[in-house]
């Protein structure tokens, strides 16, 4: 017999991963592209530092939406001094970004060391709790998100300019909310990583399908065996990319014998 409060909960869940997927899977190859794989950790982990610090402060707590205003200002911040940095210090900006997360993550953990729920809260950030994403949370970012496809669409020459990084600011923060650091990082960089050698025709799309297929499995795995979501997305992810990039190279090698005889 078919659970429909499971259904209740896996539905909002699978169309919050497909959100963070829409944006993410184009962001992701232009992240590759540009060759600063670490930028999605560094934001991601400065806009998880925002919501630390709003939480930290009940006045600002207090405030209406503090938990997207206060993240997305943290993440615009950094996104605009890494932006500075590339026509700075291009040849070390991966060094640099490296650096900028760690500092991050350690101004989190620190100011969550004295408090009694820190530890919750650092987890819930850095995991995310998808499973638990309900409607409401879910308008918000499908319009953000669809604003900022159009855009795209309408602009793609957007993306190789500065431009980019307000784009991957506003984001990531929104994503960050919704599944947390781990999956944000998995959702960009493990679709674009699948299908980068792919030269056919359709690559978005098959980066789209790497994606669709982690999350469905993810949900479905977590849901079975009461696992935690976000890790589990992240591991079907990262097997969904290998069997792609596996599939890949076995099916390549049959074309290369034939060009060498």
């Amino acid at each position: 017999m078919f659970d429909l409060d499971l259904l209740s909960i896996l539905l909002p869940a699978f169309v919050a991963g497909m959100l963070v997927l829409s944006t993410h899977v184009v962001l992701g190859q232009q992240v590759l592209k540009r060759g600063i794989i670490f930028i999605d950790l560094a934001i991601a982990q400065v806009a998880a530092l925002g919501a630390i610090v709003g939480h930290m402060n009940h006045d600002i707590e207090a405030l209406p939406f503090s938990n997207i205003w206060m993240p997305a200002l943290f993440a615009i911040a950094g996104a605009g001094f890494i932006a500075w940095l590339s026509k700075r210090m291009a040849d070390e900006l991966e060094a640099i970004i490296g650096c900028f997360y760690v500092l991050a993550a350690v101004a989190a953990m620190l100011l969550l060391s004295n408090d009694p729920h820190g530890a919750e809260m650092l987890k819930q950030l850095m995991s995310g709790q998808i499973l638990w994403v309900n409607w409401s949370q879910l308008v918000l970012p499908a319009v953000i998100y669809g604003s900022i496809l159009l855009l795209l669409a309408l602009k793609p020459q957007i993306l190789s300019g500065r431009g980019f990084y307000l784009i991957f600011a506003i984001v990531i923060t929104l994503s960050v909310e919704l599944v947390g650091v781990y999956l944000v990082f998995s959702s960009l960089i493990l679709p674009a990583l699948a299908v980068n050698h792919f030269n056919g025709r359709f690559k978005l799309g098959w980066a789209y399908f790497v994606g669709l297929f982690g999350y469905v499995a993810g949900l479905v795995l977590s849901a079975s065996f009461d696992l935690p979501s976000g890790a589990a997305i992240v591991a079907t992810l990262a097997v969904s990319a290998i069997c792609f990039r596996l599939i890949l190279h076995f099916s390549s090698k049959p074309k290369a014998i034939a060009a060498e005889v």
